[in-house]
């Protein structure tokens, strides 16, 4: 294996640990207007991803800053052609973090609600446009000779990447529920269980639907493996739900989301993003990397650091492991 296919690998790794983890808290975000029916309720459901929502946003800087160093022209060409939905994200990110910090700071009901509508709107934005975002590099881009997107915005407004927005978004409040009756006690858990139910089944027919376009137009027999993977494992996460099996219904959910994101980069590799003009002219993992030896600097870098980032988010989630519920909220 190549340096350049081995970073690809590590990207798409990444992208996926992303998906996994921030996927629970944007659900939750979203479940703090469709779930909680008051004040304490809304609290019971922001602690539960209190200790680790900073935490998930790791991945995506660890993501990016990957994106940067090991294929340089790809980064350029993506942040350059998507520069308004991902300045959007951005901003979404910042503002949420911020109403996380300050929703508390104040003792009045309007503080409250304004920041928890923050949080509503800075969770349901960023988990659409991500799907938006990769459907568009899966389906490909106007790229130029040059290397350089030659579209506008509105090109990546397409059916195929808008359908991928919705899966995203209603996939991650799905996992975010199952995360929630994970987490919870009482009467909330158990709403938790029956909005999952709904918001499953919802995905399994919008992700049913995205998975087999993507298959029918990119895909081979590693994408097909993983589709199937996929909607086997969102099913499971649908009866373990039913059962109460609250524990096995997150990590199902958790592995509809890695096998729906391996199916993508599957779908995509050896490029990075397809051009649509001309197939010569698209990035691939060979043309957009950076040079062998900053790539070998790098996994050097990647190998004693990655294991020491894992440990630290692991400890954290099971220092709060425990389950909460409005009991535990002072009035």
């Amino acid at each position: 294996m190549h340096l350049h296919d081995f970073w690809f690998l590590l990207i798409a790794v990444l992208w996926t640990g992303y998906f996994f983890l921030e996927g629970f808290d944007f659900g939750v975000g979203i479940l703090t207007r469709l779930l909680a029916r008051d004040e304490r309720e809304r609290r019971v459901l922001i602690n539960t991803i209190g200790p680790v929502w900073d935490g998930n946003e790791v991945w995506l800087l660890t993501a990016g800053g990957a994106t940067f160093a090991a294929f340089p022209n790809w980064y350029a060409t993506l942040f350059s052609g998507f520069y308004l939905p991902l300045l959007l994200i951005l901003v979404c990110l910042i503002v949420r973090g911020v109403a996380f910090e300050y929703r508390g700071k104040r003792d009045d009901e309007r503080w409250r609600r304004n920041w928890g509508t923050a949080i509503f709107w800075c969770s349901l934005l960023p988990a659409f446009l991500w799907g938006v975002a990769f459907g568009n590099i899966v389906r490909g881009v106007k790229i130029d000779q040059h290397m350089e997107y030659a579209g506008d915005v509105w090109d990546l407004l397409n059916p195929y990447a808008l359908l991928g927005g919705l899966v995203t978004l209603v996939l991650f409040t799905f996992h975010g529920a199952v995360f929630t009756a994970l987490k919870t006690l009482g009467d909330i858990r158990e709403r938790a269980r029956r909005t999952a139910l709904g918001l499953g089944a919802l995905t399994a027919v919008l992700a049913l639907g995205f998975l087999s376009w993507t298959q029918a137009d990119h895909g081979d027999a590693w994408s097909l493996a993983a589709m199937i993977v996929a909607v086997a494992a969102l099913l499971g996460a649908l009866g373990c739900n039913q059962l109460g099996r609250e524990g096995w219904a997150f990590v199902l959910s958790g592995v509809t989301i890695v096998a729906a994101v391996a199916m993508l980069f599957l779908s995509l590799y050896p490029d990075v993003m397809p051009s649509t003009l001309n197939p010569a002219w698209s990035l691939t993992v060979s043309n957009a990397s950076a040079s062998p030896y900053t790539l070998k600097i790098m996994t050097w870098v990647a190998g004693i650091m990655t294991p020491v980032v894992l440990l630290y988010q692991g400890w954290t989630y099971w220092v709060f492991r425990r389950r909460i519920g409005v009991q535990n909220i002072p009035a």
